[in-house]
């Protein structure tokens, strides 16, 4: 047997043959294993997130650079009027 299982899952499981049992326990052994192989996927998927996000960020800025210049001197001519 590959693993154990306690509780309604152990008592659902043996309701069936032993057969079906060693299958579903095969199974939840599978699907354990690709569970547990995904811990560091997180931490790719940020670092691809905050790279994707960086480039949008610097696109924006080229594309916008004249009407963010004229924002920040009206800003700035605003401030100096006072």
């Amino acid at each position: 047997m590959v693993g154990k299982l306690n509780g309604t899952w152990g008592r659902w499981i043996a309701r069936y043959s032993a057969r079906a049992r060693a299958t579903c326990i095969q199974w939840f052994e599978r699907c354990r294993i690709c569970f547990k192989k995904t811990k560091g996927q997180g931490t790719t998927e940020y670092a691809i997130l905050v790279g994707v996000l960086v480039v949008i960020a610097i696109l924006a800025i080229t594309v916008f650079r004249p009407k963010l210049q004229e924002l920040w001197t009206a800003i700035s001519d605003g401030i100096n009027g006072l």
